[in-house]
């Protein structure tokens, strides 16, 4: 109170002046003004300038700029800084210094956009470590919003690990480095990756450098691909073969392991340069062959499922990790070529014989016709020689038709046993594959295994009865039914044929015999044993005109005959006559002299 009582009222005090609001000092207003606009900045409109951060809440940013007002700036645009505080210097663009409301109005977005081209060729060259902030997906990649430019993150440079699910990131805030500039269209591309690669290599040769073989460690299920899976073993990476996930077979991956599954693998190999890690999982477990029963043995029916199939065989799997491999030969007791598809397929349930078993080669082959018995073994009494049978035919050859009677007892037809009358040139023209053929057994070959059989003899043979109707001599009609190069083939009645040369081919006036032409025809030859009869059309006409010719001259011979014999009768009679006159003179005479 005390120091209020010595404080005296200034004399000179304007009240009046005070109460309309003007100054009340000795110094002038325009002077007033002049000294508080040295305390400020001078800004101009358009410009980048440095800030500090007053003042923040959940929509805005107040920054002071040094100048008279403070501006706000919507905290939207430090979306890529979370971590702006109160204190931090953050660079503004100045819009306008004042509006109609008197308002400083600032960009912090502007600002970055002015500046930002420099600084991400800044950060290029100095391999700067930059923040971003992740907007949105995109093709192959995200965009990142880096110091206001979109700048594109691909997939494969988020992490070291594959990504299966890239929504994750949107709307995070992330380190980054600038790894690529377009300069020509303006294309920025950054990767996060890059930032964690230079550490994981160090930790990645720590990690080898202490790796040793048979060594099992746990890892995490990163990747699973057709051919293997990728293990994390804290850093570093190593691969499990399918081969090396089961001692079974093994179609895909997923049937063994997950992704993020953690478990225990044993190192295999290794490449300290490739820094390649080979990993085993069946390895952890006893190979099943060396828990195969001990009693099994050659001879023994086992069961099993196909796991793979090849034409020349099929892989039976009777326990997981033991197969055995059924050969196509040993599937069936029949001797042609056949695919094993034709007798069983992938997962079929199928029992077998062992025929092989090496335990320590770890092989064994097994098969399946021996649960049927061997149909060779008892040939002769189920078919005999002589006996009738039907068959299938299987395969053509120029000589002959292969049949088979039942699956294992295969036979031949030979050609010339297919007909008694039609000279076949190609089985094809008699029967086709497929059809049903009658048989009759006509010889045994038990050591190969192959049967010789006859169609004909199931018939009478015709040419026993030909013999005594196309003898050689006799006349029938035939037609020619082929032209070849040394004569025709005439077909004569009851289905047989015969051959005629072409000088047997020539008519009677001159002319020579066509195809399909029919004529008369003269056996010239009949030969039962081959089959074979040869004809004439040409001796027809010849042999008439020899008998006319014969006939001739004997009938001429005997007109002569005729004329000779009266003669000789005149002259006997002459001579008789004489000799009677001779006589009765002499009679005269004797009569005369008595």
């Amino acid at each position: 109170m005390e120091n209020l009582k010595n404080i005296a009222p200034i004399e000179d005090f304007n009240w009046d002046a005070y109460e309309s609001g003007d100054a009340v000092t000795n110094v002038s207003k325009e002077e007033l003004e002049k000294a508080y606009d040295s305390t400020l900045n001078k800004v101009n409109d358009r410009e980048v300038v440095d800030g500090t951060v007053i003042a923040m809440n959940k929509r805005e940013v107040v920054v002071n700029i040094g100048y008279k007002s403070d501006g706000i700036i919507p905290l939207s645009e430090f979306r890529y800084n979370p971590d702006l505080k109160v204190g931090d210097t953050v660079e503004v663009y100045i819009e306008n210094q004042e509006d109609k409301k008197g308002q400083l109005i600032l960009s912090h977005k502007k600002a970055r956009a002015t500046r930002s081209w420099d600084r991400v060729n800044a950060a290029l060259e100095n391999e700067e470590i930059i923040k971003g902030y992740i907007k949105c997906r995109t093709k192959g990649g995200m965009i990142v919003d880096v110091f206001g430019i979109e700048a594109f993150l691909p997939g494969s440079q988020i992490d070291v690990k594959p990504i299966r699910d890239y929504d994750v990131f949107v709307g995070k805030t992330m380190e980054f480095k600038v790894v690529k500039i377009n300069q020509e269209f303006k294309n920025v591309v950054v990767s996060h990756k890059a930032l964690i690669e230079a550490e994981l290599e160090q930790q990645k040769k720590e990690i080898i450098s202490k790796l040793e073989k048979g060594q099992v460690l746990e890892g995490t299920v990163k990747n699973i691909t057709s051919y293997g899976v990728f293990i994390d073993l804290g850093g570093v990476d190593g691969l499990i073969h399918i081969t090396d996930l089961s001692w079974g077979r093994v179609s895909d991956p997923r049937e063994v392991v997950s992704l993020d599954q953690k478990l225990n693998v044993v190192i295999l190999d290794f490449d300290d340069e490739k820094k390649r890690i080979a990993l085993g999982l069946k390895q952890l477990t006893p190979h099943p062959w060396d828990s195969l029963d001990p009693n099994l043995k050659v001879g023994d029916h086992v069961k099993g499922k196909v796991v793979v199939m090849a034409d020349y065989g099929a892989f039976i799997e009777i326990a997981p990790g033991v197969e055995g491999l059924i050969h196509v030969s040993e599937m069936s007791w029949s001797q042609h070529l056949r695919s094993a598809q034709d007798f069983m397929k992938v997962g079929d349930e199928i029992e077998a014989v062992i025929l092989t078993l090496d335990r320590e080669e770890r092989k064994m082959s097994l098969g399946i016709k021996q649960l049927k018995a061997d149909p060779w073994e008892t040939i002769e009494e189920k078919y005999p020689v002589g006996s009738k049978h039907t068959a299938k035919v299987r395969n053509f050859t120029n000589f002959g038709v292969f049949v088979e009677i039942e699956e294992g007892v295969d036979g031949l037809i030979h050609i010339s046993d297919l007909s008694w009358t039609k000279k076949i040139k190609h089985p094809s023209e008699f029967t086709q594959i497929g059809a049903d053929i009658e048989v009759q057994v006509l010889e045994i070959d038990k050591e190969n295994r192959r049967l010789s059989l006859g169609h004909k003899q199931l018939e009478e043979n015709p040419w026993d009865v030909f013999e005594t109707v196309f003898t050689v001599g006799s006349i029938h009609e035939g037609t020619i039914i082929e032209m070849l190069d040394k004569g025709a083939v005439v077909a004569l009645p009851y289905g047989v044929e015969g051959f005629a040369t072409p000088k047997h081919l020539v008519k009677e006036d001159g002319s020579q015999a066509q195809l399909d032409e029919k004529l008369e025809f003269k056996v010239i030859e009949f030969n039962k044993d081959a089959k074979r009869i040869i004809l004439s059309h040409s001796r027809i006409f010849e042999d008439a005109a020899k008998a006319e010719e014969k006939a001739e001259k004997k009938a001429t011979k005997k007109s002569s005959k005729k004329e000779e014999a009266p003669m000789i009768q005149n002259q006997a009679a002459s001579t008789t006559l004489g000799d009677i006159d001779a006589l009765a003179a002499l009679k005269e005479q004797l009569e005369g002299k008595k």
